[in-house]
């Protein structure tokens, strides 16, 4: 039976996303991506879309949403949008606020901001009984003096709003934490502190539908993104075993913040902590593929291209026709990726047959590696960062916004 060709307005501020696009013009319906102007020589799928809209920028990265609104508003007159995607963490606010003017389907700002908003997070996960680390909105001195009281150092004063690791800043005594909380003026209140907790950072990634988890592999950071932020190191992550006990409690934990945060229908990026005690804990989530090419490990780990399956979601959703998830492999895969001193460096001396990609990227080196053996690639992954390190690193600042 044939359909009529659905329009997805797409999202990106940054450049990602292109499996998604491919796919959704593969079933036949049509790609409008709206990006920053900045992105206009960035090497999207041009063959997949059908029209592109830019906006610019302000000095702090930021559209604004009055032009954003009144483009769509002009573009409506003549093609009605179905459905609107978000394919980066920083556009599921602007996602949630256009669906909700225009009435289009999909997630509304309410429910977006549990997948955004870190305070937002953490307070729904603390109503439903879900374990987190020690928390304070910055917005009253008093809470916040009795916070850092009450719970002993060091913290993490962290933006509410970003992504990654970015904005965070580590303190050590109450004296600094106020330092910080004062430098941040009318600022503050998008922010909030909680307790810093050493340990093991995992993330899960994967597929709702219809308001269940249907698809996710859980995966470790080898070194933490706050570290490799901040401290300037090689980001590593690698699959868990596909039957391993860790798996299992982060498949489990997981389930149970999409339930309560009320997912209908994504891709998600999750992160939860095993601390030195041995406790878990939830860390933050988001409707979106995790960024830092997880989804080419997953991918390597599993046969799924989570960002190519997500678009046959929303079609199916927009259409209201069954989803069938494809076969899923049991196969293991990791990931090393660096900032690079050599703008294309020569990788001719990683030869092993478990490397499955390189990353392609001025500046940077890494590749994407995938075995049976859950062993060799924690060996190779470190073998590679030794090597990386010594011949091709190179370290900057952590950004304001992440650059991926």
């Amino acid at each position: 039976m044939e359909t009529s060709a659905l329009n997805f307005l797409c999202i990106s501020s940054y450049f990602k996303g292109n499996s998604f696009l491919e796919g959704i013009k593969d079933q036949g319906h049509k790609v409008y991506l709206l990006t920053s102007q900045k992105l206009d020589k960035e090497p999207w799928a041009w063959h997949a879309i059908d029209e592109t809209f830019y906006l610019p920028t302000n000095e702090m990265e930021d559209w604004n949403y009055e032009d954003m609104l009144s483009g769509l508003a002009w573009l409506m007159k003549t093609i009605p949008i179905d459905r609107i995607v978000a394919l980066d963490d920083f556009d599921v606010e602007k996602a949630a606020f256009l669906r909700e003017e225009f009435r289009i389907p999909g997630m509304g700002q309410s429910t977006a901001r549990y997948f955004r908003d870190k305070l937002a997070m953490r307070i729904q996960a603390k109503d439903e009984n879900l374990s987190v680390p020690s928390f304070c909105a910055l917005f009253n001195d008093r809470q916040i003096h009795d916070f850092l009281a009450e719970n002993p150092g060091p913290w993490l004063i962290k933006p509410r709003a970003e992504a990654s690791a970015t904005g965070i800043t580590k303190v050590h005594t109450p004296e600094e934490a106020w330092k910080v909380i004062h430098s941040l003026g009318d600022k503050r209140s998008r922010c909030l502190m909680e307790s810093f907790r050493p340990g093991k950072v995992y993330h899960v990634d994967g597929l709702s539908y219809n308001g269940k988890v249907i698809f996710a592999r859980a995966s470790q950071y080898l070194d933490t993104p706050f570290e490799v932020a901040h401290h300037g190191g090689i980001f590593r992550t690698q699959t868990l075993g596909p039957d391993s006990k860790e798996e299992k409690i982060l498949l489990e934990f997981n389930e149970k913040v999409m339930k309560a945060f009320r997912m209908e229908y994504s891709a998600f990026h999750s992160e939860f902590i095993q601390d030195l005690q041995g406790n878990w804990y939830f860390l933050e989530t988001s409707s979106r593929v995790g960024g830092a090419n997880i989804a080419d490990m997953v991918a390597a780990a599993t046969g799924i291209d989570l960002w190519r399956e997500w678009g046959k979601i929303e079609i199916a959703k927009a259409l209201k026709t069954p989803y069938k998830l494809p076969a899923i492999l049991k196969n293991n895969a990791g990931i090393v990726l660096s900032l690079s001193r050599q703008k294309n460096p020569d990788t001719t001396q990683f030869s092993e047959k478990e490397i499955l990609t390189f990353i392609q990227k001025d500046f940077h080196i890494g590749m994407v590696l995938t075995s049976t053996s859950s062993q060799r690639i924690t060996e190779l992954l470190e073998h590679y960062s030794q090597i990386i390190f010594r011949d091709y690193h190179a370290s900057a600042p952590v950004p304001d916004k992440p650059t991926s």
